[in-house]
This record gives structure tokens, C-alpha cells and sequence, in this order.
């Protein structure tokens, strides 16, 4: 038996809700500028300003899309999540909690010290070059599990000549010496090795084991002398970034982070 009720139209999509307006103390909170009690501090005495405006209730609440405000005269953007670039010294240790050198985290201002960004691959002491901080956890697991095939390209300057047997090496695989048996095992290798033309090393790995590209150099008879990460995926080291400096990354260097090398773009740090 048929019905003669018309059927209803397909309900239209929501549109997206919204954001809410967020307090400026809250926003402060978020964002590193300390306890909830110093950011109100800092608003009630009038250190915190919004457009120019100079901000003193602790609950006036803002839009944080695009959001910049300024605290005691220094302007700093609203990230809900942080991802920074910062161009490694040789000589500092990416932990903040360092044994022999000074850890990385003091080449960053106080409220980036304060929020929870780790590096995205640590370099050693004695690398130089592109390093990632970031405190959203699913980002950097993207980044770093071998999974995700993300490329990182590092350059090498070694004790003598590469040669092409080596290079052969270092892509068909070698094994390292490794405390657990099964990596042992498994032969490591370079998704790509080539000579640049000032006779550097250029590799690309998608794993992150422990001195992975000193140790791979080693396995096929050279020695490091000075190592150099230049990019991840396809985003480059900014050629006009000085050393120590950092910047923060937009959604599109983000999205240059994860994508393959060949469509690669350089950043400027400005």
C-alpha cells in the first residue's frame, strides 16, 4: 500500500557554530604568559593591549581568529596550537632538561618556554639546522613515525670523499649496531643519497633512530665531520633565518612539512 505522504527533504548541513569569544585572561593563560593570576595581574595594570586599545577587565572576551595582541609592548599572535621553526646552533641540546650544553628552549622567549612544545626529532648537540617545536601531539606523530614516510634531508660534510659505492650503500641499506636484536636485524637505509656540488652529502631518512646519519656514514667507511638538517618534507630552512632565530609556521608550512619533497617551497622567515 503506498503512501501518499510526501517525503521530506533532506535536512540542510549545519552551519559551523561559532567560535566563542575568549577572555583576554584566559587567552594570556593559554598562550604562556603564566598563572591565571599573573595574566589578570598583567591586564588590570594595564600591560596587555588589543588593537592599540589597552585592555583592563580581565573577562573581555575576543574572537582569537587572527587575533594579535600585545603584552608590555610586545606583540604576540593567538595559536591555538604552536608550531615553530627554529634554525638549531650547533652546541645545544634539545631537551629541557640539558647535561653538558644549553638546551634549545633557551633560544625561545618566556611564554613559548611555558607552553608544552617539544621538538619534532631531535638533533644532537652537534647538528645544526631546521627544528620543529610544536605541542600538538598528533602533528608531531605524523612527522615522526616512519609510517607517515615524511622525508627529512640532511647534509654532511665527512672526513673524505664520498664515493659512489658509498652512495649505493646508503640507499640499498646497511645494518647498525643496535641494543635490541630485531633492529639489528633490519638493514636501514637512505630514501636518497647524492653529492651536492661543494662535495657535501645529501641524504633523505624517514626513520629517526638514535645518530641515524652519522651511524649510516660510519656503516659504509667515512666519518661525519659536520651534519646539517636542511628540510622537512618539503619545507626548507629560510635562507634568510639566522642562526638561533626562529619564526612561527603557518597552516600552509604546516601542510609543506607533511607533503613530498619534489613539490618543495622555501619559506621566508619575514
Amino acid at each position: 500500500m503506498s503512501s501518499d505522504v510526501p517525503t521530506p527533504p533532506p535536512a540542510a548541513p549545519k552551519a559551523p557554530r561559532a567560535a566563542k569569544p575568549v577572555a583576554i585572561s584566559q587567552i594570556l593563560f593559554t598562550q604562556g604568559f603564566g598563572t591565571r593570576r599573573h595574566c589578570a595581574a598583567l591586564i588590570r595594570h594595564g600591560l596587555v593591549s588589543v588593537g592599540g586599545e589597552t585592555i583592563e577587565d580581565p573577562q573581555q572576551a575576543f574572537d582569537t581568529a587572527g587575533l594579535v595582541f600585545d603584552v608590555e609592548g610586545q606583540a604576540w599572535p593567538y595559536h591555538e596550537k604552536a608550531l615553530i621553526l627554529l634554525y638549531k646552533p650547533t652546541g645545544y641540546e634539545c631537551s629541557r632538561k640539558p647535561t653538558h650544553h644549553p638546551s634549545v628552549f633557551s633560544l625561545l622567549p618566556e611564554p613559548l618556554r611555558n607552553r608544552d612544545i617539544q621538538p619534532v626529532g631531535r638533533l644532537d648537540e652537534d647538528t645544526t639546522g631546521l627544528l620543529l617545536l610544536t605541542d600538538d601531539g598528533p602533528l608531531q606523530h605524523k612527522l615522526t613515525s616512519p609510517k607517515y614516510h615524511v622525508p627529512k634531508i640532511y647534509q654532511a660534510e665527512c672526513k673524505a670523499p664520498i664515493d659512489d659505492a658509498q652512495l649505493k650503500k646508503l640507499v640499498t641499506g646497511v645494518l647498525l649496531e643496535e641494543r635490541n636484536p630485531r633492529l639489528a636485524e633490519e638493514p636501514v637505509s637512505a630514501e636518497s643519497a647524492e653529492l651536492l656540488p661543494d662535495g657535501r652529502l645529501q641524504m633523505a631518512l624517514t626513520e629517526g633512530r638514535y645518530h641515524q646519519a652519522r651511524r649510516m656514514v660510519a656503516a659504509v667507511g667515512n666519518r661525519v665531520l659536520a651534519l646539517h638538517r636542511q628540510r622537512i618534507g618539503a619545507l626548507e630552512l629560510p635562507a634568510d633565518l639566522p642562526v638561533g632565530g626562529w619564526i612561527w609556521l603557518d597552516e600552509r608550512q604546516r601542510e609543506l612539512a607533511m607533503t613530498d619533497p619534489t613539490a618543495r617551497t622555501s619559506v621566508q622567515s619575514s
